[in-house]
């Protein structure tokens, strides 16, 4: 009898710990691949990052870009504001703030007259 109930708490021991590995797994899974996502979304934005005043214009709003959700906002004369949410747009990945100078600012600061 002592070796059936040996054998049962063995048992129930094994299934929770092949349980608990098997959940570990897809947490380690999951993890990657939310890293692999937030690298190309890092990568999509430095790309932005390197857009003109006029590309930046161009976007100004949300939209589709790829797998996520960009929305560009210009709240200053000289500044845009980019972040970059998942396709639903549920949770943010990335924001950034980006500087470009007004034409005139440009100008003025590369010591050409307005």
């Amino acid at each position: 009898m002592e070796v059936l109930i040996a054998l049962a708490i063995l048992g129930t021991v094994g299934a929770s710990l092949a349980a608990l590995a098997v959940g570990a797994d897809d947490s380690v899974k999951r993890s990657v691949q939310a890293d692999d996502e937030m690298r190309r979304a890092s990568a999509f934005l430095d790309a932005v990052s390197l857009w003109s005043r006029a590309d930046l214009d161009r976007h100004l709003g949300t939209r589709r870009q790829g797998p996520w959700s960009m929305e560009v906002q210009h709240p200053a004369a000289s500044l845009y504001t980019v972040v970059i949410t998942d396709s639903n747009g549920s949770y943010e990945l990335l924001h950034t703030a980006l500087y470009r100078p007004a034409r005139r600012q440009a100008a003025q600061e590369a010591g050409h007259a307005p």
